[in-house]
């Protein structure tokens, strides 16, 4: 039960609250009327608004659309107005126009185009509206007149400002590819800037409003011309600076020529050079790099084999052996002398001819490269001035006279292989070697340069690579058959027994090859029809190229074997086939041809080693007429302290007679035979004096105190020393 207190506090607070609650509700009714009265009064202020609208709207769109009908007859009379200009300017464009078109448009190209922009839209005009009005023939004439003259413009823009390209800028374009020391590219300008834009808006004017493609015409044959008269300005610069200084040369980079000039020396397989840097050395310090040393050194491209009746002649490759291998003293020198003078006679039979040879070879070889270069150049040129879809038959125009000029210089080395072939000339028949693998070597680049052009066109190089291919395979095989089919004729023999011609001709041939080991084992692979030439082309032609080599040296071998039969003395053959073998082991040894020859045949070294020995032996028989005289077992049988019988006397003076006339004989016929290799000839001589003196020692002890004879000094003419020094005189002319 709630307490009477508590009770009465509760009803005062809910009393309070209820008193609250009234006053809250009288303030909400006061607010509700006054926002009614202000309800009241807006309603009535916005229909007296709209009341007001109404009429002013209905006093002002009749204003409005009068308004508006006279702007649109004020457009109207305007656009009439223009549209009357317009027409009526068409009908001054041909006076207004005509004396630009009459001047031309050199020098104000940007005009002249602009005044043939009025002319077209003027022909269009009238075409369109009035066909048959005079105006119409009138602006069409003139046109027709503009575009004669653009065509002009292009063709004596074209003609005045396309230049040939100088030797020498050719020549820095081409060996900035190979020089890695290049400090910048060399680029080519073929027009002026100014004068290429004019020539890309007339272009591009006649293709779109001319309707022409004549002009493109015009394009190729200035092109092409340029381009032909460049490549044999190449040719003529070889051939001036090779008769002037002996070298063709670029100096740097154009815009640093002033500055910085240098000369670029060609690359030559040149043989006479060679041959004359051989007789240098040979002559200021020996063969063996000391005075007077003879010792065989690498035989580097001297003159190949070219038989009798030829240019450079054998006597001059023998020259060239002698060279190699003769030391000072030697008679032989007397030909290595005549040698040296050939090779500077301005005048006589080898002037010039060789030099002449490389000469054509590095000019076009160098004609190739650029070939290939000015084309790409001519390209990027062709394509700012030529439409996209004409760029390729251009570009094809453009070459032919170049190319087939190339080309048909290219089957002139082809058919001058030939005829050489046919006189045996193999010298000549190299010049296809380094032109071969250039071609080769460039092959990618032409087929990336040819990309687009006939196929008539991009056959034209393979097709010279065959051939070439083919013809220095047949010189190949010919000159493997020349060296085993060279006739033994008694005097070509060399009378000392030195190294025969066709030795040292075979070995120098060879030797050639080594420059051109891929060239040449892919001309012997392309005469073969088996499957694995193609499959393993490298390692098939290293083989055929190794079997090549030991084919000619096996021909030489049997052809020497014949030769050494034309001597009439057997030791005299023996040191001819020694010092052949000798030469070729040594120039196989002191070359990479060992190498090749050891692909397919790998005893070849042990074999000609086993040759040379048995030549010596063969040649120490020789010396047995001598020492049989006085060997032991043909010596009399007598007491010491006894007497001798006039029988016994007879035949100790026989056997001193006898060895002292075979020994005097025989120093007498082989002082004038050589050996022209030191190293075997001190050997020679050394195992000959062991021997002899060993056996002349042993019988001079025994007999020389014997009462024989009353005039000893008749008989025992010689010292044992002495007869040592009459053997080391053997083999030089000069004792």
């Amino acid at each position: 039960m709630i307490p009477p207190q508590e009770a009465s506090a509760r009803r005062r607070e809910i009393e309070d609250k209820l008193k609250q609650e009234e006053e809250t509700l009288s303030f909400i009714r006061d607010s509700l009327e006054k926002s009614d009265q202000l309800t009241k009064n807006m309603v009535s202020i916005l229909s007296s608004f709209e009341s007001r609208l109404m009429k002013l709207e209905n006093s002002i769109i009749p204003v409005h659309k009068q308004t508006e009908n006279l702007q649109r007859l004020q457009e109207n009379v305007e656009k009439t107005l223009s549209c009357l200009d317009h027409v009526i300017s068409y009908y001054h464009v041909a006076s207004d126009t005509e004396k630009i078109i009459r001047e031309g448009p050199t020098g104000r190209l940007e005009e002249y185009l602009g005044s043939m922009a009025k002319i077209q839209k003027a022909v269009e005009y009238f075409q369109d509206n009035s066909p048959d009005s005079p105006e119409l023939n009138k602006v069409k004439l003139l046109f027709e007149r503009g575009k004669e003259a653009l065509e002009s413009e292009f063709r004596s823009l074209m003609t005045r400002h396309s230049k040939v390209v100088s030797p020498v800028l050719i020549l820095d374009l081409i060996s900035g590819d190979d020089d890695l020391e290049a400090q910048e590219d060399v680029t080519l300008e073929h027009l002026p800037e100014s004068v290429l834009q004019d020539v890309i808006r007339i272009s591009r004017w006649l293709v779109e409003y001319g309707r022409n493609q004549d002009f493109m015409n015009v394009y190729y044959q200035i092109r092409s011309s340029q381009l032909d008269r460049s490549i044999k300005g190449l040719k003529e610069h070889f051939h001036k600076s090779s008769s002037s200084s002996g070298v063709p040369y670029s100096p740097a980079i154009p815009n640093k020529r002033k500055d910085t000039p240098t000369k670029k020396p060609v690359k030559r397989p040149g043989t006479i050079r060679k041959a004359q840097n051989l007789l240098k050395q040979y002559s200021q310090h020996g063969l063996d790099g000391k005075k007077g040393g003879s010792n065989l050194i690498p035989l580097e491209g001297l003159l190949p084999y070219t038989p009798r009746g030829g240019l450079p002649g054998p006597w001059i490759n023998t020259a060239c052996v002698y060279a190699a291998n003769i030391s000072p003293g030697h008679e032989h020198d007397f030909r290595v002398k005549h040698l040296s003078e050939a090779l500077n006679d301005k005048h006589g039979p080898l002037a010039g001819r060789d030099d002449m040879l490389d000469v054509e070879t590095d000019a076009y070889i160098h004609c190739v490269s650029a070939f290939v270069k000015l084309a790409q150049s001519e390209y990027q040129l062709l394509a700012d001035i030529i439409p996209e879809h004409h760029q390729k038959k251009t570009f094809d125009s453009l070459i032919q006279d170049a190319l087939d000029g190339l080309m048909l210089e290219g089957e002139n080395i082809v058919s001058a292989a030939r005829k050489a072939i046919v006189r045996h000339d193999f010298s000549t028949v190299l010049t296809v070697f380094p032109i071969l693998r250039h071609l080769k070597q460039t092959k990618p680049e032409f087929d990336q340069v040819l990309q687009g052009t006939a196929a008539s066109t991009k056959n034209k190089l393979p097709g010279l690579i065959t051939s070439m291919e083919t013809i220095g395979a047949k010189a190949l095989e010919d000159f493997a058959d020349n060296i085993k089919n060279d006739p033994d004729k008694e005097y070509n023999m060399p009378k000392d027994g030195t190294v025969h011609e066709l030795t040292s001709n075979a070995i120098l041939f060879l030797q050639q090859l080594l420059d051109f080991q891929e060239t040449a084992g892919a001309m012997l692979a392309s005469q073969e029809t088996s499957s694995s030439a193609t499959s393993y082309s490298s390692e098939f032609s290293k083989r055929l190229l190794s079997t090549y080599i030991c084919k000619v040296l096996g021909n030489l071998q049997l052809n020497l074997l014949s030769k050494s039969k034309v001597y009439e003395d057997p030791a005299l053959s023996a040191i001819f086939l020694h010092n052949n073998y000798n030469y070729i082991l040594k120039s196989l040894e002191k070359s990479e041809l060992i190498q090749l020859v050891a692909v397919t045949q790998k005893t070849a070294e042990r074999s000609y080693r086993e040759h040379i020995e048995q030549q010596i032996q063969t040649y120490q028989r020789s010396w047995l007429k001598v020492t049989d005289y006085i060997a032991e077992k043909n010596l009399p049988v007598f007491q010491p302290g006894v007497k001798l019988r006039d029988k016994e006397r007879q035949i100790i003076k026989e056997r001193f007679k006898g060895f002292n006339d075979g020994l005097e004989e025989l120093c007498k016929i082989q002082k004038a035979w050589a050996i022209p290799d030191t190293e075997q000839r001190d050997r020679i001589r050394q195992a000959q004096k062991t021997i002899v003196k060993e056996t002349y020692g042993a019988f001079l002890q025994k007999f020389g105190s014997v009462p024989f004879t009353k005039n000893p000094e008749k008989y025992i003419k010689y010292g044992v020393e002495q007869v040592g020094d009459m053997i080391d005189r053997l083999f030089d002319t000069s004792a």
